[in-house]
């Protein structure tokens, strides 16, 4: 049966099996799996103390966004390019769990959460969600912490990458941030296309966003040779990760 959310409370429950399946069978995708589940556990509470303006609004959003990963996750290919880099790399490529999360957060955010709020929200709808489209910024800048603790654990030469950004956080902040404003920006000409235009934009961010996705699982140097050395020392214990990511909030 196709993975297929309607609220906040199904997506929880399909992400809840992605993470047991892949942990069952060593799948580094659960990686970024479990990291996706600790991130909506936070919107639904988000939703339960009135956070956002419209709870119901978001939960119906939260699940078509959730959506368009389920559909990537369980397609043979992937019918996005950006999910096919990703799990490519992530099959065929020694990376790190940065990498890994970062894979699928470009893919995810760059590529789906434009297509889906500039398909859902027109004019007076799409800018009556910005609000609550940028308290999702709150939460993730709330969990990045806890993300640099969790990995730290597993990659005990992490801190190698300070050079980049002075540390793990700014390097995840600054992706995390940046992919929402490119979202929105994209979301915003989504929303402006006609039946005929729209399939034509949705592929160029889509081609844009793989080639990001490329450039985080092929990084150049001097990255390259401080990910290989991260990679030596950081723990292969996959089962063990994922329940890690998993256990972030909770």
């Amino acid at each position: 049966m196709a993975l297929h959310a309607n609220d906040i409370e199904d997506v929880l429950d399909i992400l809840g099996g992605i993470v047991a399946d892949t942990t069952l069978v060593h799948d580094r995708r659960g990686y970024f799996a479990a990291l996706y589940r600790q991130v909506t556990l936070e919107v639904q509470e988000g939703i339960a103390v009135g956070l956002f303006d419209d709870g119901p609004r978001m939960s119906a959003f939260d699940a078509a966004f959730a959506n368009r990963y389920f559909t990537a996750y369980e397609s043979k290919p992937a019918p996005t390019r950006s999910w096919r880099v990703t799990f490519d790399a992530i099959d065929n490529t020694p990376l790190i769990v940065l990498q890994n999360l970062l894979l699928g957060i470009n893919a995810h955010i760059n590529l789906d959460l434009a297509v889906v709020t500039g398909t859902l929200f027109h004019g007076a709808d799409l800018a009556d969600f910005h609000a609550d489209f940028d308290r999702l910024n709150d939460i993730l800048a709330d969990l990045i912490p806890k993300v640099r603790e969790t990995i730290e654990d597993f990659s005990p030469l992490l801190d190698i990458l300070g050079p980049i950004g002075d540390g793990l956080d700014p390097i995840l902040d600054f992706s995390v941030e940046k992919a929402r404003d490119s979202a929105w920006s994209a979301a915003t000409l989504i929303s402006l296309q006609n039946q005929e235009t729209r399939p034509l934009l949705i592929r160029h961010i889509d081609n844009g966003t793989s080639r990001l996705g490329q450039l985080i699982a092929r990084p150049t140097e001097p990255a390259a040779t401080w990910i290989r050395l991260i990679r030596r020392t950081e723990s292969k214990n996959v089962p063990a990760i994922i329940t890690a990511l998993d256990g972030i909030v909770q």
